[in-house]
């Protein structure tokens, strides 16, 4: 009994030494609140004078507009201030006076230099889809679903020039402002299910998609013409007669670029990439074909050489140029206004992280392309757009200690950029953030996993420290050299250095399939989706082992979709690995998800179908071992998620119950949100919940942050 005695008060010294060490705060912590407060920017659009940048600023899922000063910076200027919803596609008026945008169901207004917004016009039928003509004097829509509408911003004329009884895209104006490009004929199709597991009073839809078709009429009206054959629009004009789309088969193995003409709707073949895997290029990347202002080039993003490089071809015809070359990743081109210069943004070999912005000079002749990189230093810097006049781009930086904002810079090396929001609250100490480091372990077959490592600031490396380990979602995605370059997940950068505050470790492996890292890494999933790929994941531990401040007893894990999936797999296939997991919607069992006809393609390209290959299919399906959970497992999940359904968590959660292992498993159920966590209530929710989890399973102790 001395002896028990003995351990017990030594074991417990240890922990309130622990503890101590942990829970004191050098400077104030960051707050869930202030988590809550950061911004997101998006869809900058210069003013035709090209003095100003307006942009939409998202918080906790209310967006609003802004406007900077594109030659001074400064603090932007609110143009609205709702308290709820989102702003619809904007755009400037001719004269740079005034921005309009969509909201409601109608067409508002706004000064430039403030004031209140104003409904340009009001109708009973709902509007979406607004888009101006190019010479800014009439606007296409879509009314009630159905009607495609062109109508005159001065008098309010207007005109129907076409119709579908199905549904109507959003259409694109011809360079001469002629004819419109739009995309109409899709049916959602609503499935309703109420499997035995969830009770026969809920039912849970899946929408199946008809692909829609392709179709150019004059502006005036006139008899549509067909462009290609369905599936879907993405099309881009050319010329005033000619346009450009591309289309992936259905099994992912063709990539193919279209030039149609427009009077008879003939198609030719610009471009194809054909792989015996599967086309894999983000949909981020800005792949499809692009042509140049002037309609003389098409510029496409294609992995042939193996890694993701942009490649010019003449508009009539013949062999592409590839511009960039090397181990790295360029995407996003834009065009300059004269049609000599190519604007883009790629990581650097070895730095996968960090993106900076390049622009490719073509000037006559691709093939006598030079490039200079206009940005440097640490961070990651994509997304670039011209100002009118060809001279500057206006761009979204992030770093260690700054989430996304807008930049400008002229378009020259050694150009000092101009920033033109703070998206963080000033409440924030920048100083206050960690840094990542960049690092390797070997993976199950002994290739080189890539990993960002957070150390807390001054943590005492020689006691034991609890540790975190996220798993990025989407599969075709990745970390970054800082915060997350998308609102998705830079919610997720922002909790994790709220818990780096609180004394954790923080790791972020980017398994393959991960973004990045060229064509190869991203293909290592081919018909082993749970395979190697899950294991990258989480033999991250393996790196933890080696640091010899990580306390192995307490490292979590947790992730977001794909990386939700990845986490049941670590719990069930090492149970005793990790203290705790939190599943943020993951996938449950791949079998289900090819079943919904949203994700069955993407599904069937990287793994066949579930009675091609069964074996393959039982890997991928956490819900087949969730016998093996040995230790607790939070789940968080939205009624309205389209990405992964939450009936995936609801038969997870059934299933843990047969089998006995409800003591281990928490549910959170967020009434009415997405895939993606948007709403203050569901992020102050989720963040606390998530935040007392990891504190009571990997700290012993209940989380006093509110």
């Amino acid at each position: 009994m001395k002896h028990i005695a003995t351990l017990l008060i030594a074991a417990l010294a240890s922990a309130c030494a622990a503890s101590a060490v942990e829970q004191t705060p050098s400077a104030p912590r960051l707050t869930v609140e202030q988590l809550i407060e950061i911004k997101h920017p998006s869809n900058a659009m210069w003013s035709p004078d090209g003095k100003r940048v307006a942009f939409v600023w998202d918080r906790a899922g209310i967006s609003n507009l802004y406007v900077a000063d594109a030659n001074a910076g400064g603090e932007p200027k609110a143009l609205t201030s709702y308290p709820n919803g989102t702003i619809g596609n904007a755009f400037w008026s001719a004269d740079s006076s005034k921005v309009y945008f969509a909201r409601g169901g109608d067409l508002w207004q706004v000064a430039a230099g403030g004031g209140a917004p104003t409904a340009t016009w009001t109708t009973p039928a709902p509007e979406a889809n607004f888009i101006p003509s190019p010479d800014g004097a009439r606007v296409a829509l879509v009314r009630e679903g159905t009607d495609l509408i062109v109508r005159a911003l001065a008098d309010g004329k207007e005109t129907r020039v076409a119709h579908d009884d199905q549904s109507m895209g959003g259409a694109s104006w011809s360079p001469d402002g002629l004819h419109l490009a739009f995309s109409a004929g899709a049916e959602a199709i609503r499935h309703e299910q109420t499997p035995a597991y969830s009770g026969a009073k809920i039912i849970y839809t899946i929408t199946e998609r008809t692909p829609s078709q392709t179709f150019v009429v004059a502006a005036g009206r006139g008899k549509p013409v067909a462009i290609g054959t369905p599936g879907g629009g993405g099309l881009r004009w050319l010329d005033a007669k000619h346009v450009v789309f591309d289309r992936t088969s259905a099994d992912f193995k063709k990539r193919t670029n279209y030039v149609a003409d427009i009077a008879t709707g003939t198609t030719r073949v610009a471009r194809e990439d054909i792989d015996d895997k599967f086309w894999s290029i983000t949909g981020d990347a800005g792949a499809g074909a692009l042509p140049s202002p002037d309609g003389k080039w098409i510029a496409v993003v294609s992995d042939r050489d193996g890694w993701d490089h942009i490649y010019v071809m003449p508009a009539g015809g013949g062999e592409g140029v590839q511009i960039t070359k090397g181990k790295f990743e360029a995407w996003r081109p834009a065009w300059s206004p004269d049609s000599t210069r190519i604007a883009f943004d790629a990581n650097e070999p070895e730095r996968p992280g960090v993106r900076h912005l390049g622009v490719a000079t073509i000037g006559s002749d691709p093939a006598h392309a030079t490039i200079a990189m206009i940005t440097s230093g640490r961070g990651t810097n994509v997304s670039p757009a011209w100002s009118p006049d060809g001279s500057r781009l206006v761009y979204q930086h992030t770093d260690p200690q700054n989430s996304a904002d807008l930049f400008v810079i002229e378009a020259k090396a050694g150009a000092k950029p101009m920033r033109l929001s703070s998206s963080m609250p000033a409440s924030v100490d920048h100083a206050m953030l960690v840094e990542p480091e960049f690092v390797h372990y070997p993976g199950p077959d002994g290739q080189s996993v890539p990993g960002w490592l957070y150390v807390p600031k001054g943590l005492d490396k020689s006691k034991k420290h609890p540790a975190i380990v996220w798993i990025h979602g989407d599969g075709v995605n990745q970390n970054y050299d800082g915060w997350h370059v998308q609102r998705n997940y830079a919610v997720y950068s922002s909790v994790h250095q709220f818990f780096l505050q609180q004394g954790y470790v923080v790791f972020m492996p980017d398994y393959r399939g991960s973004i990045g890292y060229g064509k190869a890494w991203r293909q290592g999933v081919y018909m082993d989706v749970g395979g190697k790929d899950a294991k990258d994941a989480w033999m991250s531990a393996n790196y933890l082992k080696t640091l010899g401040y990580v306390d192995m007893e307490r490292v979590g894990v947790w992730g977001l979709s794909y990386g939700g999936f990845f986490t049941l797999i670590a719990v069930t296939d090492q149970p005793t690995l990790f203290r705790a997991a939190v599943d943020v919607a993951g996938v449950a069992d791949y079998a289900m998800y090819y079943e919904d006809p949203y994700h069955g393609g993407w599904t069937a390209s990287r793994i066949g179908t579930p009675e091609q290959n069964p074996e393959v299919y039982k890997n991928a399906s956490p819900l087949s071992h969730v016998d093996r959970l040995e230790q607790p497992l939070l789940i968080l999940h939205g009624t309205a998620d389209v990405n992964v359904p939450y009936l995936h968590s609801v038969r997870l959660v059934d299933e843990l119950l047969a089998k006995g292992k409800g003591g281990l498993v928490s549910f959170m159920v967020y009434p009415g949100e997405f895939h993606y966590f948007t709403r203050a209530q569901v992020l102050r929710d989720a963040w606390n919940r998530v935040d007392r989890f990891f504190g009571q399973h990997l700290k012993g102790v209940s989380s006093t942050t509110h």
